[in-house]
């Protein structure tokens, strides 16, 4: 079973396969050799999509800030620049004689594909003489998680087990017709077994309050987002026009969309520059899931706490399963594994509490994903700036639009959910690499990144 816990990580930005997949990966390392009294010097070497656009997705920092022991759901983002330089000026880890020195001691690996997923890092701690004492192969899989070489795919996950075990949407549709259940009630029975429903609640509300609190930092700041390409943040002015808007008489109709495409537009300029998010299910994807919960709260009737944790529990189980059969990661099948991902999470999660039936749900999880098939991940400059903000704001109106779409319906429908999950990782599999989160095609080649 994939938990809420798994998919729902709190963490730093930009990326989560780029940020804080290395973060974990070099903090694991450290802890490794942590209790070794012969190693003098740390290095590593990334590879694939991590080496193409890990400077602009602050891989490099990542792995510096895991090195020296931070975890990403705790480090404080506006400490992070000055634990970089230190690290730069000193090369100390502060492991007792071991050294790091970013410069001499990180490689990007731009010509090498390691062999199980693009995203690869290889760690070695050395002794004075330079001898390789120890060494770990591990990789960034999307959404924060990091699997060893040699290691079963899910062993990231904790393996325990659970009363409704589920490995596809006719699976999860088939408990709910059996046992009368709800799509989050199958997932919180899931969830009790490791931990308890006060642990659970807990653990969703702090969700919760980190993805609503994204969305209010994100209103409040101003300026240009770091990296080069000069982008301004426009979530502050589209906050104040719209607030402004309340005044008039006469509001267009589609206004309601410009508020969905303003939550989502603020989580990802927070993310851009490096804030709090949470990887819903990637840092890429971040304010799609938070969006449409914002938009529950503010728009739709009869909000309450409960309300909320269902529809996290809900997005977790059709996230779990797109992760387990497919893949949320852009270095592997492009965006439509991220914000494709996201917008079918957060349909699920509406359809849920606007009282569709499993059947509609499931629906509205496949109405969205089908509509992100093909979706290139091509950030400029290997930033996500451009345009992976905007497209979280399509993809938050598209989550609206195929809830909307399901629950008018029946919960029958022409493509299944495995099907179209099926599809896109077919898709991914058939995409050129250039598409994939490497910036050496689509946009990252038309667009000037200057």
């Amino acid at each position: 079973m994939i938990s809420a816990f798994d998919l729902f990580k709190i963490g730093i930005g930009p990326s989560s396969s780029h940020t804080i997949g290395p973060m974990v990966a070099a903090r694991r390392f450290r802890e490794r050799i942590a209790p070794r009294t012969d190693v003098a010097r740390v290095t590593a070497e990334i590879f694939g999509s991590l080496a193409w656009t890990g400077r602009g997705h602050g891989t490099d920092g990542a792995i510096a800030l895991g090195l020296l022991g931070h975890d990403p759901a705790t480090i404080d983002p506006d400490r992070v620049a000055g634990y970089t330089k230190g690290l730069a000026e000193t090369g100390q880890t502060g492991l007792p004689g071991v050294a790091f020195a970013p410069d001499r001691d990180l490689v990007f690996n731009f010509k090498e594909l390691l062999p199980r997923h693009t995203n690869g890092m290889r760690f070695r701690a050395h002794a004075p003489d330079g001898a390789i004492l120890d060494e770990v192969v591990c990789y960034s899989v999307g959404g924060g998680f990091v699997e060893s070489e040699g290691e079963a795919v899910d062993a990231g996950i904790e393996a325990v087990a659970v009363p409704h075990p589920f490995d596809s949407g006719a699976d999860l549709l088939a408990i709910c017709a059996a046992t009368g259940l709800t799509i989050p009630q199958v997932q919180r029975e899931n969830e009790r077994a490791l931990r308890s429903d006060e642990a659970i609640d807990a653990g969703l509300d702090a969700i919760r309050d980190a993805m609503l609190a994204c969305i209010a930092r994100g209103l409040r700041m101003d300026g240009v987002l770091p990296g080069g390409l000069k982008v301004r943040r426009r979530a502050r002015r589209l906050h104040e026009t719209l607030e402004a808007s309340r005044l008039k008489n006469s509001r267009p109709a589609h206004e309601i969309m410009d508020w969905i495409s303003l939550f989502a537009l603020a989580v990802n300029e927070e993310n851009a520059s490096g804030g709090r998010v949470v990887t819903a299910p990637t840092n890429g994807a971040a304010g799609i899931v938070p969006a449409v919960l914002r938009y529950i709260v503010d728009f739709c009737p009869g909000w309450s706490e409960e309300r909320g944790r269902d529809y996290l529990l809900a997005a977790a189980a059709i996230g779990g399963l797109i992760k387990r059969r497919a893949s949320i990661s852009g270095a592997e099948v492009g965006c439509q594994g991220e914000v494709g991902s996201a917008a079918a999470m957060a349909a699920a999660g509406l359809a849920t509490v606007l009282g569709g039936c499993p059947r509609q749900v499931a629906n509205a999880a496949e109405i969205a994903m089908e509509h992100h098939l093909g979706m290139t991940c091509d950030p400029v400059g290997g930033l996500v700036q451009v345009p992976c903000i905007e497209r979280n704001a399509f993809g938050a109106n598209k989550a609206v639009a195929a809830a909307s779409l399901a629950l008018h319906g029946d919960g029958e429908h022409f493509v299944s959910l495995d099907q179209v999950i099926e599809t896109m990782r077919q898709t991914g599999h058939d995409m050129q690499d250039k598409y994939k989160e490497t910036s050496l095609g689509g946009l990252a080649v038309n667009v000037a990144a200057c």
